[in-house]
């Protein structure tokens, strides 16, 4: 079963994202991220921007280098060329978010997000999903 850790009261949630991805690849782990083509397209280039020192090796799906590529950005999953990590920057369920071993949500603290976090968790919690907590900030 997909392990989902909610990540919540972060702030600048696409920030949060970046060091997220910094996190998964420092370890070695190869994750998708998943978002609407507009927030897709502004993670991209944050990753870029967020860290003067760090480097995350990415790029979209569709990219020939998708399957050597340890981060994979994505606006549908059906071309995610692996299925260890996924990180839900979209405000709906992913599709096939059961393919992925684990599910990383990553809710910041706008109206909107906290509202379709909320959606999210109760989805997961329904179903019969163990959801891990980490909430930021005070």
């Amino acid at each position: 079963m997909t392990r989902i850790d909610f990540h919540t009261n972060v702030g600048d949630s696409l920030l949060y994202a970046c060091r997220l991805a910094r996190k998964a690849y420092l370890a070695g782990e190869q994750a998708v991220v998943l978002a609407e083509p507009g927030r897709l397209r502004a993670f991209d280039e944050m990753l870029w921007t967020f860290s003067p020192l760090d480097f995350v090796p990415h790029c979209m799906a569709d990219s020939p280098h998708a399957g050597a590529s340890p981060i994979v950005l994505a606006t549908d999953l059906e071309r995610a060329p692996h299925h260890r990590v996924l990180l839900n920057l979209g405000g709906e369920v992913p599709p096939q978010f059961a393919r992925f071993e684990r599910l990383l949500e990553v809710i910041g603290d706008t109206p909107d997000e906290l509202a379709s976090g909320r959606e999210r968790y109760r989805f997961y919690r329904d179903r019969g999903y163990a959801l891990n907590n980490y909430k930021q900030g005070g």
